[in-house]
């Protein structure tokens, strides 16, 4: 089966520093897989390299290749705007424009020309809304600032400004961590929901979470993938005693 996302030897130097050691990882088109590890093993350094966000770090190199649909994102003259409406991002803390509800999910289709009236760009915003599970909550009020919705619903509103750009993958970055329970679990819905139409790759700190919403999870420990395996083979009969220690809190 040919991947969606290749990454090839690839290492990460922050300056003399090296983050990441020969990562080799293939991720399937659709389904979601979780990086999961103790803080600082790389896996948001690794995740942020899939979307070449590190360009925007002094010093930051990237070593090997990294394949989407078989073309190597860091090949030269490669349009990074593109490219990052192929892959959209979803950040640890929710981070909505200082505009309406409407405004934000319409920035992206407007930056990248992906309507040609305003009653196709109305049924982007509500066809992106409706996927993230929000419109029920905000149809009413599109012209409120977003920044006045919760936290969880404002992590939805930052999913559906992702997703209305029509993106291939996308890339969550502990998109839990700032949101109590409940805002949490319509989160993971709508992760179930998404991937079918999506590659997901989330980083997680919770292994409860990264047991309930992936298919594959990648254990990554001081730069390196430890073990890569199927979910329930990671969480269940583990090939590594590291990756054995880490699920049962031995260290981590």
């Amino acid at each position: 089966m040919t991947s969606k996302i290749s990454a090839q030897n690839v290492n990460l130097f922050y300056g003399q520093k090296q983050a990441l050691f020969d990562i080799n990882l293939d991720f399937e088109k659709g389904g979601v897989t979780a990086l999961i590890g103790p803080s600082g093993c790389g896996k948001s350094s690794f995740l942020r390299c899939i979307n070449r966000m590190n360009d925007t770090i002094l010093n930051c190199r990237v070593e090997g290749k990294i394949k989407i649909d078989n073309e190597d994102i860091y090949r030269s003259g490669l349009d990074l705007v593109l490219l990052r409406a192929t892959v959209g991002m979803v950040f640890q803390k929710p981070n909505p424009f200082l505009k309406s509800i409407y405004e934000n999910v319409a920035y992206g289709p407007r930056i990248h020309g992906l309507f040609s009236s305003k009653k196709e760009l109305d049924e982007i915003v509500e066809c992106s809304l409706i996927k993230a599970g929000l419109w029920n909550e905000v149809k009413d009020r599109l012209n409120d600032q977003a920044t006045g919705l919760s936290g969880g619903q404002q992590q939805r509103l930052c999913i559906a400004r992702t997703i209305a750009v029509k993106p291939e993958v996308i890339l969550m970055d502990e998109p839990c961590s700032a949101l109590d329970p409940i805002a949490t679990a319509k989160i993971e819905e709508l992760i179930d929901e998404l991937k079918d139409n999506f590659t997901i790759i989330i980083v997680t700190h919770s292994m409860q979470q990264a047991a309930r919403v992936s298919n594959k999870t990648a254990f990554f420990n001081m730069g390196r993938v430890v073990e890569y395996d199927t979910t329930g083979k990671i969480f269940t009969n583990p090939n590594n005693q590291q990756t054995q220690d880490y699920i049962t809190g031995r260290f981590g």
